[in-house]
């Protein structure tokens, strides 16, 4: 029987999870890589490449958590003051029913503040990130 690399890679990393459940110290790791003829050269792209990907990953949930938060926010405040203009316009002019406008306009501006919130890819949302991660990195410096 023949195996490709993927296979290779999907059994060793099936037999090191039932091997030990635990962490692994950098010096295992530099050994399990002798032992499958991985320079350190090698092994030293592959962490920095695992790092940098990690990195970014974190970054992006960081990102996608501060808008959620944003889109809670916007939603409360929607809730909480239309809620009140409805009220308002209930014992004040229950015949005609006004408070419909600000909650029509209102409601289109969060329906597209949360679809913006749901999509985590493509230009406008990297574009968004790129200016987060700018802004916070600005906001450090003070």
């Amino acid at each position: 029987m023949t195996y490709d690399s993927e296979d290779i890679q999907q059994i060793l990393q099936m037999a090191l999870a039932q091997k030990q459940e635990g962490e692994f110290s950098r010096e295992q790791l530099v050994e399990m890589a002798c032992e499958l003829n991985i320079s350190p050269q090698m092994l030293e792209k592959a962490e920095q490449k695992w790092l940098t990907q990690r990195s970014e990953q974190h970054r992006r949930r960081a990102f996608n958590n501060f808008r959620r938060k944003g889109f809670s926010a916007h939603l409360i405040s929607f809730l909480a003051v239309n809620s009140f203009l409805i009220l308002l316009n209930l014992f004040t002019s229950p015949s005609y029913f006004w408070a419909v406008f600000p909650l029509l306009g209102w409601s289109l501006g969060l329906f597209f503040h949360g679809w913006s919130v749901s999509r985590n890819e493509g230009k406008a949302y990297e574009q968004a990130l790129k200016k987060w991660c700018s802004q916070r990195l600005s906001s450090k410096d003070f």
